[in-house]
Protein backbone atom coordinates (compact mmCIF):
# COMPACT_ATOMS: atom_id res chain seq x y z
CA UNK A 1 0.00 0.00 0.00
CA UNK A 2 2.52 2.55 0.82
CA UNK A 3 4.51 1.88 -2.77
CA UNK A 4 0.97 2.85 -4.19
CA UNK A 5 0.77 6.26 -2.33
CA UNK A 6 4.51 7.37 -3.21
CA UNK A 7 3.63 6.20 -6.87
CA UNK A 8 0.57 8.70 -6.74
CA UNK A 9 2.42 11.42 -3.91
CA UNK A 10 5.42 11.80 -7.06
CA UNK A 11 2.19 11.68 -9.83
CA UNK A 12 0.25 14.41 -8.11
CA UNK A 13 3.47 16.82 -7.48
CA UNK A 14 4.72 16.38 -11.45
CA UNK A 15 1.07 17.24 -12.43
CA UNK A 16 0.80 20.85 -11.53
CA UNK A 17 4.18 21.39 -14.08
CA UNK A 18 2.91 19.58 -17.11
CA UNK A 19 -0.63 20.97 -16.75
CA UNK A 20 1.08 24.44 -16.60
CA UNK A 21 3.31 23.74 -19.87
CA UNK A 22 -0.48 22.08 -21.67
CA UNK A 23 -2.68 25.10 -20.57
CA UNK A 24 -6.20 23.73 -21.82
CA UNK A 25 -5.51 19.88 -22.40
CA UNK A 26 -8.31 17.40 -22.04
CA UNK A 27 -8.65 14.92 -19.45
CA UNK A 28 -8.37 12.17 -22.28
CA UNK A 29 -4.85 13.06 -23.75
CA UNK A 30 -3.59 14.02 -20.63
CA UNK A 31 -4.24 10.80 -19.11
CA UNK A 32 -2.51 9.13 -22.29
CA UNK A 33 0.58 11.65 -21.20
CA UNK A 34 0.16 10.74 -18.01
CA UNK A 35 -0.07 6.77 -18.43
CA UNK A 36 -3.27 6.48 -16.32
CA UNK A 37 -6.92 6.17 -17.23
CA UNK A 38 -9.47 9.40 -17.30
CA UNK A 39 -11.23 8.45 -14.49
CA UNK A 40 -8.05 7.96 -12.88
CA UNK A 41 -7.23 11.37 -13.34
CA UNK A 42 -9.72 13.33 -12.74
CA UNK A 43 -9.21 11.86 -9.31
CA UNK A 44 -6.13 12.84 -9.26
CA UNK A 45 -6.81 16.28 -9.72
CA UNK A 46 -10.39 15.99 -7.16
CA UNK A 47 -7.63 15.62 -4.68
CA UNK A 48 -4.60 17.54 -6.05
CA UNK A 49 -6.84 21.11 -5.45
CA UNK A 50 -7.35 20.36 -2.10
CA UNK A 51 -3.52 20.15 -1.62
CA UNK A 52 -0.71 23.53 -0.85
CA UNK A 53 1.31 25.18 1.61
CA UNK A 54 0.26 25.33 5.57
CA UNK A 55 -2.27 27.67 6.30
CA UNK A 56 -4.96 26.24 3.84
CA UNK A 57 -6.24 29.14 3.23
CA UNK A 58 -7.62 30.23 -0.22
CA UNK A 59 -3.60 31.98 -1.42
CA UNK A 60 -2.30 28.87 0.09
CA UNK A 61 -3.95 25.91 -1.93
CA UNK A 62 -3.47 24.64 -4.87
CA UNK A 63 -6.18 25.87 -7.53
CA UNK A 64 -7.14 24.30 -11.11
CA UNK A 65 -10.40 24.78 -12.90
CA UNK A 66 -10.72 21.35 -14.97
CA UNK A 67 -13.13 19.20 -16.37
CA UNK A 68 -12.89 16.39 -19.15
CA UNK A 69 -12.46 19.04 -21.73
CA UNK A 70 -10.40 21.15 -20.43
CA UNK A 71 -7.42 21.57 -17.47
CA UNK A 72 -5.92 24.69 -16.74
CA UNK A 73 -3.73 25.76 -13.32
CA UNK A 74 -4.93 28.94 -11.75
CA UNK A 75 -2.54 28.42 -8.91
CA UNK A 76 0.03 27.04 -8.16
CA UNK A 77 1.23 27.24 -4.56
CA UNK A 78 4.62 27.45 -5.94
CA UNK A 79 4.89 24.23 -7.56
CA UNK A 80 6.31 25.94 -10.71
CA UNK A 81 8.86 23.15 -12.22
CA UNK A 82 9.48 19.27 -12.04
CA UNK A 83 11.12 17.74 -8.85
CA UNK A 84 14.31 17.63 -10.18
CA UNK A 85 16.46 14.19 -9.10
CA UNK A 86 19.35 13.57 -7.48
CA UNK A 87 22.84 12.02 -8.95
CA UNK A 88 21.44 8.40 -6.75
CA UNK A 89 17.82 8.72 -7.60
CA UNK A 90 18.98 9.73 -11.43
CA UNK A 91 21.10 6.22 -11.28
CA UNK A 92 18.83 4.28 -9.40
CA UNK A 93 15.86 5.36 -12.21
CA UNK A 94 18.99 4.16 -15.24
CA UNK A 95 19.32 0.98 -13.77
CA UNK A 96 15.70 0.27 -13.65
CA UNK A 97 15.19 1.53 -17.32
CA UNK A 98 18.14 -0.90 -18.55
CA UNK A 99 16.57 -3.60 -16.44
CA UNK A 100 13.24 -3.59 -18.38
CA UNK A 101 14.03 -2.15 -21.69
CA UNK A 102 14.71 -6.34 -22.72
CA UNK A 103 11.54 -7.30 -21.37
CA UNK A 104 9.24 -7.86 -24.48
CA UNK A 105 6.16 -5.74 -24.07
CA UNK A 106 6.80 -3.88 -21.10
CA UNK A 107 7.87 -0.78 -22.29
CA UNK A 108 8.29 1.26 -26.17
CA UNK A 109 12.26 0.61 -26.24
CA UNK A 110 12.56 3.01 -28.76
CA UNK A 111 11.21 5.67 -25.90
CA UNK A 112 13.09 3.61 -23.34
CA UNK A 113 16.48 4.33 -25.09
CA UNK A 114 15.98 7.94 -25.16
CA UNK A 115 15.30 8.31 -21.77
CA UNK A 116 18.08 5.86 -20.79
CA UNK A 117 20.12 8.54 -23.14
CA UNK A 118 18.58 11.68 -21.61
CA UNK A 119 19.64 10.35 -18.31
CA UNK A 120 22.80 9.35 -18.93
CA UNK A 121 23.83 12.96 -20.22
CA UNK A 122 22.21 14.40 -17.19
CA UNK A 123 24.83 12.19 -14.92
CA UNK A 124 27.61 12.96 -16.99
CA UNK A 125 27.12 16.61 -16.63
CA UNK A 126 26.38 16.41 -13.22
CA UNK A 127 28.66 13.71 -12.10
CA UNK A 128 27.64 10.15 -12.25
CA UNK A 129 27.31 8.16 -8.85
CA UNK A 130 30.38 7.03 -7.23
CA UNK A 131 30.18 3.40 -8.40
CA UNK A 132 28.08 3.71 -11.17
CA UNK A 133 30.02 4.14 -14.46
CA UNK A 134 28.38 5.77 -17.64
CA UNK A 135 28.39 3.31 -21.33
CA UNK A 136 27.92 4.54 -24.55
CA UNK A 137 24.51 5.06 -25.80
CA UNK A 138 24.20 1.80 -28.07
CA UNK A 139 21.41 1.35 -30.81
CA UNK A 140 17.56 1.08 -29.49
CA UNK A 141 16.60 -2.60 -29.16
CA UNK A 142 14.89 -4.21 -32.21
CA UNK A 143 11.17 -5.06 -30.78
CA UNK A 144 9.65 -8.25 -32.03
CA UNK A 145 6.58 -7.57 -34.56
CA UNK A 146 4.26 -9.28 -32.26
CA UNK A 147 4.95 -7.39 -29.43
CA UNK A 148 4.91 -4.37 -30.98
CA UNK A 149 1.47 -5.23 -32.51
CA UNK A 150 0.25 -6.08 -28.74
CA UNK A 151 1.33 -2.71 -27.09
CA UNK A 152 -0.19 -1.13 -30.40
CA UNK A 153 -3.62 -2.85 -29.90
CA UNK A 154 -3.27 -2.62 -26.40
CA UNK A 155 -2.65 0.76 -26.31
CA UNK A 156 -5.84 1.69 -29.15
CA UNK A 157 -8.03 -1.22 -27.61
CA UNK A 158 -8.39 -3.19 -30.58
CA UNK A 159 -9.11 -7.00 -29.92
CA UNK A 160 -5.99 -9.72 -31.14
CA UNK A 161 -5.52 -12.63 -33.10
CA UNK A 162 -2.52 -14.95 -31.46
CA UNK A 163 -1.24 -17.28 -32.28
CA UNK A 164 0.44 -18.64 -29.04
CA UNK A 165 2.38 -21.97 -27.72
CA UNK A 166 1.24 -23.71 -24.30
CA UNK A 167 4.69 -25.16 -22.81
CA UNK A 168 2.49 -26.89 -20.45
CA UNK A 169 0.87 -28.76 -22.86
CA UNK A 170 2.90 -28.64 -26.30
CA UNK A 171 0.92 -27.28 -28.21
CA UNK A 172 0.41 -23.96 -30.63
CA UNK A 173 -3.07 -22.77 -30.51
CA UNK A 174 -4.96 -20.02 -32.55
CA UNK A 175 -7.21 -17.39 -30.35
CA UNK A 176 -8.72 -14.15 -30.69
CA UNK A 177 -8.62 -11.52 -27.14
CA UNK A 178 -9.43 -8.62 -25.80
CA UNK A 179 -6.49 -7.25 -24.00
CA UNK A 180 -6.74 -5.61 -20.94
CA UNK A 181 -3.10 -5.13 -19.71
CA UNK A 182 0.53 -5.98 -19.61
CA UNK A 183 1.89 -7.37 -16.56
CA UNK A 184 5.11 -8.07 -15.16
CA UNK A 185 4.84 -11.48 -13.16
CA UNK A 186 8.30 -13.48 -12.14
CA UNK A 187 10.39 -11.46 -14.26
CA UNK A 188 8.09 -12.75 -17.48
CA UNK A 189 6.08 -9.82 -19.22
CA UNK A 190 2.85 -11.15 -20.21
CA UNK A 191 -0.31 -9.77 -21.44
CA UNK A 192 -3.46 -10.18 -20.02
CA UNK A 193 -7.07 -10.29 -22.27
CA UNK A 194 -10.07 -11.84 -22.03
CA UNK A 195 -10.06 -14.73 -24.32
CA UNK A 196 -13.20 -15.48 -26.49
CA UNK A 197 -12.18 -19.19 -26.92
CA UNK A 198 -12.23 -19.86 -22.77
CA UNK A 199 -14.49 -17.02 -21.88
CA UNK A 200 -12.11 -15.74 -19.30
CA UNK A 201 -9.03 -13.70 -18.60
CA UNK A 202 -5.71 -15.29 -19.46
CA UNK A 203 -2.56 -14.51 -19.13
CA UNK A 204 0.38 -14.98 -22.47
CA UNK A 205 3.73 -14.78 -22.30
CA UNK A 206 5.31 -12.72 -24.83
CA UNK A 207 7.97 -15.19 -25.44
CA UNK A 208 5.63 -17.37 -26.46
CA UNK A 209 3.41 -15.55 -28.67
CA UNK A 210 4.44 -16.97 -31.74
CA UNK A 211 2.12 -14.38 -33.99
CA UNK A 212 -0.30 -11.47 -33.61
CA UNK A 213 -2.58 -9.66 -35.75
CA UNK A 214 -3.99 -6.25 -34.66
CA UNK A 215 -8.08 -6.29 -35.95
CA UNK A 216 -10.23 -3.47 -36.79
CA UNK A 217 -12.91 -4.33 -34.07
CA UNK A 218 -12.42 -2.67 -30.71
CA UNK A 219 -11.67 -4.68 -28.05
CA UNK A 220 -14.54 -5.77 -25.39
CA UNK A 221 -13.53 -7.34 -22.64
CA UNK A 222 -16.63 -8.26 -20.27
CA UNK A 223 -16.89 -5.16 -17.38
CA UNK A 224 -16.76 -8.39 -14.88
CA UNK A 225 -13.02 -9.06 -16.58
CA UNK A 226 -11.60 -5.63 -15.94
CA UNK A 227 -12.92 -5.30 -12.69
CA UNK A 228 -11.35 -8.98 -11.97
CA UNK A 229 -8.34 -7.65 -13.46
CA UNK A 230 -7.87 -4.20 -11.19
CA UNK A 231 -8.93 -6.47 -7.84
CA UNK A 232 -5.84 -8.76 -9.28
CA UNK A 233 -3.09 -6.18 -8.80
CA UNK A 234 -0.67 -8.71 -7.39
CA UNK A 235 1.71 -9.07 -10.04
CA UNK A 236 4.07 -7.10 -7.97
CA UNK A 237 6.12 -9.26 -6.08
CA UNK A 238 4.96 -7.58 -2.68
CA UNK A 239 5.79 -9.52 0.58
CA UNK A 240 2.70 -8.01 2.22
CA UNK A 241 0.42 -9.86 0.35
CA UNK A 242 -0.30 -13.52 1.14
CA UNK A 243 1.17 -16.04 -0.74
CA UNK A 244 -0.59 -19.67 -1.35
CA UNK A 245 1.51 -22.43 -1.75
CA UNK A 246 0.06 -24.81 -3.96
CA UNK A 247 0.48 -28.49 -4.85
CA UNK A 248 -1.00 -28.76 -8.40
CA UNK A 249 -1.84 -32.57 -10.24
CA UNK A 250 0.64 -32.99 -13.35
CA UNK A 251 -2.89 -33.03 -15.67
CA UNK A 252 -3.77 -29.82 -14.02
CA UNK A 253 -0.56 -27.93 -15.37
CA UNK A 254 -1.88 -25.55 -17.47
CA UNK A 255 -3.48 -23.29 -14.43
CA UNK A 256 0.59 -22.15 -14.46
CA UNK A 257 -0.34 -20.82 -17.88
CA UNK A 258 -3.39 -18.96 -17.00
CA UNK A 259 -2.53 -17.35 -13.59
CA UNK A 260 0.18 -15.21 -11.86
CA UNK A 261 1.96 -18.74 -10.59
CA UNK A 262 5.80 -19.34 -9.76
CA UNK A 263 6.64 -23.07 -9.92
CA UNK A 264 8.89 -24.02 -7.37
CA UNK A 265 9.62 -27.60 -8.29
CA UNK A 266 8.10 -31.38 -9.91
CA UNK A 267 7.35 -33.96 -7.72
CA UNK A 268 8.25 -37.43 -9.26
CA UNK A 269 4.65 -38.16 -9.63
CA UNK A 270 4.53 -35.33 -11.82
CA UNK A 271 2.76 -32.95 -9.73
CA UNK A 272 3.67 -29.13 -9.39
CA UNK A 273 4.79 -26.99 -6.52
CA UNK A 274 3.86 -23.60 -6.99
CA UNK A 275 3.18 -20.12 -5.44
CA UNK A 276 0.43 -17.52 -6.24
CA UNK A 277 -0.10 -14.18 -4.35
CA UNK A 278 -3.75 -13.52 -3.52
CA UNK A 279 -5.59 -10.50 -2.09
CA UNK A 280 -8.38 -11.66 -0.07
CA UNK A 281 -8.85 -15.33 1.79
CA UNK A 282 -12.20 -15.74 0.36
CA UNK A 283 -11.89 -14.72 -3.14
CA UNK A 284 -8.61 -17.13 -3.02
CA UNK A 285 -10.65 -19.87 -1.60
CA UNK A 286 -13.19 -19.73 -4.31
CA UNK A 287 -10.91 -20.17 -7.18
CA UNK A 288 -8.93 -23.01 -5.64
CA UNK A 289 -12.48 -24.60 -4.81
CA UNK A 290 -13.17 -24.45 -8.88
CA UNK A 291 -10.15 -26.84 -9.49
CA UNK A 292 -11.30 -29.47 -7.38
CA UNK A 293 -8.94 -32.19 -6.58
CA UNK A 294 -6.50 -30.61 -9.10
CA UNK A 295 -5.25 -28.35 -7.16
CA UNK A 296 -4.73 -28.98 -3.07
CA UNK A 297 -3.73 -25.94 -0.72
CA UNK A 298 -0.10 -26.64 1.28
CA UNK A 299 -0.44 -23.23 3.06
CA UNK A 300 -0.62 -20.38 4.47
CA UNK A 301 -2.84 -22.51 7.04
CA UNK A 302 -5.81 -19.78 7.16
CA UNK A 303 -5.88 -20.43 3.44
CA UNK A 304 -6.17 -24.48 4.33
CA UNK A 305 -8.83 -23.68 6.90
CA UNK A 306 -10.89 -21.62 4.05
CA UNK A 307 -10.96 -24.09 1.59
CA UNK A 308 -11.53 -27.06 4.09
CA UNK A 309 -14.63 -24.86 5.09
CA UNK A 310 -16.17 -24.08 2.30
CA UNK A 311 -15.87 -27.74 0.90
CA UNK A 312 -17.28 -29.46 4.39
CA UNK A 313 -19.83 -26.73 3.39
CA UNK A 314 -20.66 -27.39 0.01
CA UNK A 315 -20.35 -31.48 0.71
CA UNK A 316 -23.46 -30.92 3.63
CA UNK A 317 -25.33 -28.86 1.48
CA UNK A 318 -25.27 -31.62 -1.63
CA UNK A 319 -25.67 -34.53 1.07
CA UNK A 320 -28.74 -32.48 2.62
CA UNK A 321 -30.30 -31.90 -1.22
CA UNK A 322 -29.84 -35.69 -1.60
CA UNK A 323 -31.68 -36.93 1.00
CA UNK A 324 -34.64 -33.94 0.57
CA UNK A 325 -35.38 -35.92 -2.93
CA UNK A 326 -35.85 -39.37 -1.13
CA UNK A 327 -39.30 -39.39 -0.34
CA UNK A 328 -40.68 -42.56 1.41
CA UNK A 329 -40.73 -45.98 -0.20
Amino acid sequence: MSSRLSVRLSRLLNMIPYFIAHPGISAAEAAVDLGVTTKQLMGDLNQLWMCGLPGYGPGDLIDLSFSEESIEVTFSAGIDRPLRLTSTEATALLVALRSIVDMPGMVDPTAAHAAIAKIESAISHGGAAEGVGLRESSSAPVEAPAVATVRSALARQHALRLVYYSASRDVVSERVVDPIRIVLVDNNSYLQAWCRQAEGVRLFRFDRIEAATELAEQARPPRHATEESAALDLFQDDPAVPLARLRIRGDYGWVLDQYPMHRLAVHPDGSLEATMRFATLDWMARLLLGFGSGVTVLGPPELVAAVRERSNAALAAYQETGSAEVGPV
